[in-house]
């Protein structure tokens, strides 16, 4: 188990720029960010997540706003008017943003049994780090992911909008593609975080659901059922899901005013407005030439293709 006091001031851990002067800081070969550390670490020492928790995982950008939208919809039916007032991170909360990243322990985070019901977190840690967490409990995780190159472009534009873009300056397309493609990224390697998260849903396939983007999108309706039932909780008729995936769908959630704010949330540098940008597949044909295309697929073939993970092209 990673000690918080010794990685917390241990000057050693290696540290990486990823845009401009901005760092990363790698524990066990994955990246992040200096400011989540040590809340972290402290999910890792700390989390014991209970039989009926579901943690929903993914790399950051692959459709988590989405995916907390709908599984929150899933679990607490008739819940169009919690989505209406709340953004949906503060309906599904990060457990190394708002749930371990104060001082004390969150409020939300039992220690003991008091309740069958089902509790809903989110997180960008990696398998490979949080898997015996997960393991201890018999509680439920799903990922998501979303094509590299789409994931990329996302991950852009999101920075872009982070309050320090102002004092940093932009970070440019160049050097995104640049620390994409080498792994030193906010939570990445993007295609060691989706292998490790893969391989454990061939494994324990009852605990560890993984959907992508792109199917998600592709036919939403029978993938919310699929979800449904993943988490023991099907629904009785087709109106229901029918009426998830329209309240769920980007058209409505981005004209929530909510979600239109401009609003900083206490727990991030980036406004409200930022989670909600297009939803679509394939946005990188605007932004990435021939050449980057090609680049990030021979990764792909090589990380994803080469392990029998036939996805990403």
């Amino acid at each position: 188990m990673v000690n918080i006091l010794e990685v917390v001031h241990d000057e050693s851990l290696p540290k990486e720029n990823w845009w401009g002067k901005n760092c990363v800081c790698q524990i066990n070969d994955f990246w992040f960010l200096p400011k989540f550390l040590p809340s972290t670490i402290r999910v890792l020492n700390e989390f014991k997540p209970l039989p009926n928790d579901v943690i929903l995982a993914s790399f950051p950008k692959t459709g988590t706003t989405w995916l907390k939208s709908l599984v929150f919809s899933i679990v607490n039916r008739s819940s169009k008017e919690s989505l209406v007032k709340h953004n949906p991170h503060d309906l599904v909360p990060t457990l190394e943003v708002q749930v371990f990243g104060t001082t004390h322990q969150s409020s939300s985070i039992t220690t003991h049994d008091e309740s069958h019901s089902t509790r809903l977190y989110s997180t960008h840690i990696p398998y490979q780090l949080l898997g015996n967490t997960f393991h201890s409990s018999n509680c439920r995780v799903i990922y998501i992911t979303r094509n590299p190159k789409d994931t990329l472009v996302s991950m852009w534009h999101f920075t872009n909008k982070w309050k320090d873009a102002d004092q940093d300056g932009p970070w440019h397309l160049e050097e995104a593609i640049e620390k994409f493609c080498s792994g030193v990224f906010p939570g990445g390697p993007y295609y060691d975080h989706v292998m490790g998260f893969r391989k454990a849903s061939l494994e324990k396939p009852k605990n560890i659901f993984l959907i992508t983007y792109e199917e998600l999108m592709k036919d939403t309706k029978i993938h919310v059922k699929r979800l449904a039932e993943f988490l023991g909780c099907p629904f009785m008729n087709d109106e229901e899901v029918d009426e998830i995936v329209k309240n769920c769908s980007f058209d409505i959630l981005s004209s929530y005013e909510v979600n239109k704010s401009g609003d900083f949330p206490s727990w991030f540098q980036v406004p409200y407005n930022s989670f909600f940008r297009q939803g679509v597949v394939g946005d990188h044909k605007n932004y990435l030439d021939a050449k980057t295309i090609e680049r990030i697929d021979a990764l792909t073939r090589d990380k994803f293709h080469g392990a029998g993970f036939m996805y990403g092209i």
